[in-house]
């Protein structure tokens, strides 16, 4: 199933793309065309164009910045050195596990099929769950692109920090709790990398090493990655746009009124769209003022633990009753989270 819809996905983002070329290119009147297209008149048609572009633009640098610590990281660090830093202690080990971002800030894209092979290789399946879900989040990239993105709102990267942080180690003391079996589907004997059928990350290290170098390596993973990753970040700054441009901001704002329904919406929001962590904090910038704080924080936590495009590789990877459990975890973790801290800090 991920095999077929990353087959597919992959040409349909493309035909967006050109739509999307094709609209901002274009000069011509767009009021006389039918009434399903009442919507893309001159002034609509600047507002997608300056929306998307300035999406883009803003975070582009990070997406590669990110791709190129993932790249040295294949590399240059061996899964040995991990799993002789591995507390046996759960608390220390969740602790740990949370806090593993921060040296290792691999994007989640990548981060499943490294995680899988922690787990086969000795480390304790509660921790490798806790990077899983804390590395995106925890780590010195997306910091960084947090503040940039919220430059008058600099708090929000230290509440998204926290909160993620929490909930992944939340999450990882009750798996140690009451998860006793091997959450791994698959052993990666009996299958392909689930990186290279699902998101086409091949991290096969080894022969780039042997064909080129460790240099060549590095080069030949990130601009795979890179261009991995720079679909999801367009299709993702393409349909922001899009429905800021399409959706009246009346119907939004009566989204936004609505205080669970405006968590639910951007948490739902950010599972869609699917972005890197690298820079979505750019894309949740651009509904700030729109949606309360809160329900942003949601939509920056919520999406770099569980979207749709990480769901699929999960299911590749783990039981399907595992991937349920920390979907339910998730969404009942983060949304109080989120609505706690917006009333503590933002209200």
């Amino acid at each position: 199933m991920p095999a077929f819809v990353f087959r597919y996905g992959t040409p349909l983002l493309a035909l967006c793309c050109l739509g999307m070329a094709i609209l901002i290119g274009t000069t011509r009147d767009w009021s006389d065309w039918s009434a399903w297209f009442d919507w893309i008149d001159a002034p609509h048609l600047q507002s997608f164009k300056i929306l998307f572009v300035s999406i883009v633009l803003e975070a582009f640098p990070f997406l590669l910045l990110g791709v190129i610590f993932s790249a040295l990281i294949q590399v240059f660090v061996s899964d040995r050195l991990i799993r002789k830093l591995t507390p046996r202690r759960p608390v220390a080990g969740a602790v740990f596990g949370g806090l593993l971002g921060i040296l290792f800030p691999l994007c989640e894209c990548g981060m499943i099929p490294v995680v899988r092979r922690l787990i086969r290789k000795g480390m304790p399946a509660y921790i490798g769950i806790v990077y899983l879900l804390a590395g995106p989040i925890v780590n010195p990239v997306v910091y960084t692109s947090t503040v940039t993105a919220f430059r008058l709102q600099p708090d929000m990267a230290w509440a998204r920090m926290g909160l993620g942080f929490a909930v992944a180690v939340v999450i990882g003391l009750l798996l140690y709790r009451f998860v006793r079996t091997d959450p791994l589907k698959v052993s990666p004997d009996d299958a392909p990398h689930i990186h290279e059928s699902g998101h086409s990350h091949r991290h096969d290290a080894g022969r780039a090493k042997a064909r080129q170098g460790r240099l060549g390596a590095v080069l030949h993973h990130a601009s795979e990655e890179c261009f991995d990753m720079g679909k999801y970040l367009i299709f993702g700054a393409l349909l922001t746009a899009l429905i800021q441009t399409a959706v009246g901001r009346e119907a939004i704002a009566a989204i936004a009124g609505h205080l669970w329904l405006s968590y639910a919406f951007m948490a739902g929001f950010a599972f869609i769209l699917s972005i890197c962590s690298t820079s979505d904090a750019f894309i949740a910038a651009s509904f700030n003022g729109m949606f309360p704080p809160g329900a942003l924080l949601a939509f920056l936590v919520f999406g770099p633990m569980i979207d749709f495009k990480n769901m699929l590789m999960l299911l590749s990877a783990f039981r399907f009753k595992i991937v349920l459990v920390l979907l339910a975890l998730t969404v009942a973790l983060v949304l109080p989270g989120a609505w706690l801290i917006g009333r503590i800090f933002w209200s």
